[in-house]
């Protein structure tokens, strides 16, 4: 019979989840994380497998519990629900003090191409993030709430885009009126 575990598995996938964010996939060693989990080595390979299990494991965590998946979970798409979202990038990306991005931006730009297990994983919250805009926009379209200039599907993407930079360009440049400025006029395509 195995040994119950000596420690909160959830709080020790946490703490892998801050690690791989401060310090990306590829420099972070299994010695690294267990000693940010709190754990030894041999618990988190017997808990978690190894490193690109854990990895992924803190990729869903993240998902689960970030503002990027909250979107993907968001069973109402409007327009007003993407100024929303924006919004709330804007100002968790200004709340970062410790300038450490996005997991999933951080991870496309990381990840190798070898690896398309992992790259899929991001991209596919990226697709989800992307048709939830299209939605949106399509809803707002029907509505005539949104212009008709362009197809939904492009402007989606054009939001996507935006997204994207202002989570790159807050670790940088975290300045609020420049990424209030790039959600603001990413929105306006949208208007009428």
């Amino acid at each position: 019979m195995a040994r119950p575990r000596e420690f909160d598995e959830a709080a020790a996938l946490d703490a892998a989840v801050e690690h791989f964010w401060l310090h990306g996939y590829q420099s972070t060693s299994v010695r690294e994380l267990a000693s940010a989990m709190g754990i030894t080595g041999a618990s988190l390979y017997n808990a978690f497998g190894d490193k690109r299990a854990l990895f992924k494991m803190a990729l869903a965590r993240y998902i689960e519990t970030g503002i990027e998946g909250r979107v993907i979970r968001e069973r109402q798409s409007t327009v007003h629900a993407i100024e929303e979202f924006f919004k709330d990038i804007v100002d968790y990306s200004i709340k970062d003090k410790s300038r450490k991005g996005c997991l999933l931006v951080n991870s496309a730009l990381e990840l190798s191409d070898e690896d398309t297990e992992l790259k899929g994983v991001v991209s596919d919250v990226f697709v989800e993030i992307e048709a939830f805009f299209r939605r949106a926009i399509a809803g707002g379209q029907e509505q005539g709430e949104v212009s008709t200039g362009l197809p939904a599907a492009d402007l989606a993407r054009l939001l996507l885009g935006a997204l994207l930079g202002i989570r790159v360009l807050a670790r940088v440049r975290p300045n609020r009126a420049l990424l209030e400025s790039i959600a603001r006029s990413a929105l306006l395509v949208l208007k009428r």
